[in-house]
């Protein structure tokens, strides 16, 4: 009898956190380069039921087979969806924007790679973003909009002495037509396996390579524009919807097992 209450209230679970995923996502839909999560559900192992038969005492019972049940559902993982989206132009020369030409496909995976900014994280530590939202601070580092320090192809800080300089599609930062650093632009063949962190930085379980170092990876980089974030704001609030209503019927289910319950304890054990 309890199977479908736990059933019931695994699936309240996972609408839960599938409603917070999605709440997360609409409140980056405006976040520069922001990569909009989607949930992967997975069952519980099924159960093979068999019911045992006995005639009398004396017989052997026999075993006859109902058939599989599954015991709940849960959200495996939220993974990020890399599509690429538009851009939107500023005209402010610190920002850029990744715009990906061609990336090759795993073929193991069967997953588009994807390209990054190099950030510099805690401890020194790599970190990567599609935020192009930089600025120059007080001491002429390039920087993210939460202070991470901005990566050349070495794994340099990048310092300007001021804000008169262009980036060409490669990549290259050009003061006075000489070049002064060149941006770090890492490349993730398998990019669903990279770790979501704060302010739109990602963390790979190791440093991602050099892209212009990849055979068939070709992107352009677009001073003076943003990546927008590729949150769909309408198909997500009708996601939302639907994650609500599945967990107002399961919570329907709940209610009806708690009923029966407080009945077998209150009214089926009483004595008259």
């Amino acid at each position: 009898m309890l199977r479908g209450f736990y059933a019931a209230a695994s699936g309240m679970l996972t609408q839960q956190r599938k409603t917070e995923m999605l709440a997360n996502n609409m409140a980056n839909a405006n976040t520069p380069g922001f990569k909009a999560d989607q949930s992967a559900f997975r069952a519980f192992p099924e159960m093979l039921l068999n019911r045992m038969e006995q005639q009398d005492g004396l017989t052997p019972a026999t075993s006859r087979t109902i058939g599989s049940l599954n015991t709940g559902v849960y959200m495996q993982e939220a993974m990020p969806n890399f599509l690429q989206c538009d851009l939107k132009e500023t005209s402010l020369k610190t920002d850029m924007a990744l715009l990906d030409v061609s990336l090759p496909i795993n073929p193991e995976t069967d997953i588009k790679g994807a390209v990054f900014f190099t950030i510099e994280g805690p401890g020194g530590e790599p970190r990567y973003t599609r935020n192009g939202n930089f600025a120059l601070d007080g001491t002429g580092y390039l920087t993210t909009a939460s202070g991470g320090y901005v990566l050349d192809r070495l794994g340099n800080r990048i310092v300007l002495e001021n804000d008169h300089f262009t980036v060409n599609e490669e990549g290259r930062i050009l003061v006075d037509g000489v070049e002064a650093a060149r941006l770090g632009i890492a490349y993730s063949d398998q990019p669903l396996t990279m770790a979501k962190e704060g302010d739109g930085l990602f963390r790979s379980n190791s440093v991602l390579v050099d892209a212009d170092n990849v055979d068939g990876v070709n992107f352009k980089i677009q001073q003076g524009f943003l990546e927008q974030s590729n949150v769909d704001t309408a198909q997500t609030m009708t996601e939302m919807l639907t994650a609500y209503r599945t967990f107002e019927a399961n919570q329907k289910v709940l209610q009806a097992y708690d009923i029966s319950l407080q009945k077998t304890v209150n009214e089926v054990g009483k004595i008259g």
